[in-house]
């Protein structure tokens, strides 16, 4: 992807981050997350009462010798986490706009090597139409993880997009071992919040990331122009039409625009999920190192 983000100096920019997940999930045994539970690392956490059926080789014995209790040394847990990261490939996220396409690539690209940088899997799920395709697999480790981005940096936007019915219908979810991170603008006639509770529901923690291009955010079209959906394949859709934009026009739009990004705001908030809205001319720098760590999914 010619202007793309992703380099060398990209990646080793995020080598001092690391995502922060809390630390109630259950994932496999083996990675650097520290979660609640005590497991078999090397670094001491507290010890307890020993109660029949414990593992008696984890009694400390010099206590024993000191107060004739058996107690047990207990250890803290790591866990490897699954990051899922679902991207829209509809057209409004790139088709004509090679350079929202390529913000979205490096943030997806940036959340999957943070995951593999830190013992994590990731998996990318390409969403278009109804459908969440997983071309790469279950990735483990930077090698399959550069061998991914490259191809995925070839990856085309077009047609429209139902995220909740392609996450649905997702067979590897899984429940409660990582994060969700849904990529998108969320122009979208369908419904994408029932996607974000069935995630919830399913005990994933979620990030929903919001990419709009200054022209989105704030249009500075004046007098008559064409407006055409390029998620519609018919060029008679009553979507496409020709409007004469005043400035009460713009005025109302930046009202609509504001609301839309509050709502979604508003919904994630009640549902305890992550989100932040950004646009293409914000640097992915930025993004990446006030914004995410803003809300917590970053340390």
């Amino acid at each position: 992807m010619k202007g793309s983000y992703l380099n060398d100096g990209f990646f080793s920019q995020l080598e001092t981050l690391s995502l922060e997940l809390r630390a109630d999930l259950a994932g496999f045994f083996g990675g650097k997350h520290l979660v609640r539970t005590y497991g078999q690392t090397v670094e001491f956490a507290d010890y307890r009462e020993y109660v029949l059926g414990d593992d008696i080789r984890r009694i400390d014995w010099n206590l024993y010798s000191r107060f004739e209790k058996f107690f047990l040394k207990l250890f803290t847990d790591e866990r490897q986490m699954h990051t899922q990261i679902f991207i829209d490939c509809s057209a409004s996220l790139g088709k004509d706009n090679p350079a929202k396409a390529q913000y979205v690539i490096a943030t997806a690209a940036a959340l999957g090597y943070l995951s593999v940088h830190n013992m994590d899997k990731v998996s990318y799920h390409l969403i278009s139409g109804d459908k969440a395709k997983n071309p790469f697999g279950t990735i483990v480790g930077k090698k399959p993880f550069f061998s991914a981005i490259s191809e995925l940096e070839k990856l085309e936007f077009d047609g429209g997009s139902d995220i909740s019915r392609a996450i649905i219908g997702c067979q590897d979810t899984g429940s409660n071992d990582g994060l969700t991170v849904i990529i998108s603008d969320f122009f979208t006639e369908e419904d994408w919040r029932r996607a974000v509770d069935y995630l919830v529901y399913k005990k994933r923690q979620v990030l929903l990331v919001q990419i709009l291009t200054p022209e989105e955010r704030d249009p500075l079209y004046t007098g008559r122009v064409n407006l055409i959906d390029l998620e519609s394949e018919d060029i008679t859709d009553m979507k496409n039409m020709k409007i004469n934009i005043d400035r009460a026009s713009q005025l109302a739009y930046e009202e609509a625009m504001r609301d839309f990004v509050e709502g979604i705001h508003s919904f994630c908030n009640s549902r305890g999920v992550s989100f932040v809205s950004v646009s293409t001319d914000q640097p992915i720098e930025k993004m990446l190192f006030k914004e995410l760590l803003k809300v917590g999914i970053m340390a």
